[in-house]
């Protein structure tokens, strides 16, 4: 599922992830206007963005938001508030039962901190969230993360770290650099 990094922002990989970026952003503005009663037209866009069949029991509220699409893997009775953002191009999986606030950011890519390389390559990693995590309103989930079966992100969090399962985290991460 996860995409090679680094890529080179003027190579062909970002080409093609460029193209399906824009159909990604097509499809869920189209979404994102249905009336929220029409469930038969909502499923149908959903596949198409997803790329694939619903999990029995998935749950997605308007509006919604990826950049890609086809490497977001939501589990059985996952349930996602509205207004969250998944940035999965270098793939993200949410396990079973898992419980999405409204407001949540999933982020897989960024660029390098170094301002020379800043404009020439994307970096990042995938994001993985076990089974029956609860992710509370607001917070923001950075590549490379790992949460854990049964863990809690409180809301507004920023995880910029791996979560142990069972395990609980609070509070944003913004720091200078020592």
């Amino acid at each position: 599922m996860p995409a090679d990094l680094p890529m080179r922002i003027h190579g062909p990989e970002f080409v093609a992830m460029s193209e399906r970026v824009l159909r990604a952003t097509e499809l869920t503005s189209r979404l994102n206007v249905l009336p929220f009663d029409d469930e038969v037209a909502r499923t149908a866009l959903l596949e198409q963005i997803l790329g694939r069949a619903l999990a029995p029991g998935l749950t997605i509220y308007p509006p919604f938001f990826t950049d890609h699409g086809l490497r977001l893997e939501l589990g059985e009775r996952v349930f996602v508030n509205q207004n969250c953002t998944f940035l999965d191009y270098a793939g993200i999986r949410i396990g079973d039962r898992s419980m999405i606030a409204p407001r949540v950011t999933f982020i897989t890519m960024g660029h390098p901190v170094d301002v020379d390389e800043r404009r020439e390559w994307l970096t990042g990693g995938p994001i993985d969230v076990g089974e029956n995590v609860w992710v509370g309103a607001g917070a923001t989930i950075l590549p490379g993360v790992t949460i854990g079966a049964d863990a809690v992100v409180a809301a507004g969090a920023v995880v910029a770290d791996d979560v142990e399962p069972g395990g609980l985290v609070l509070g944003p991460k913004a720091a200078p650099r020592a």
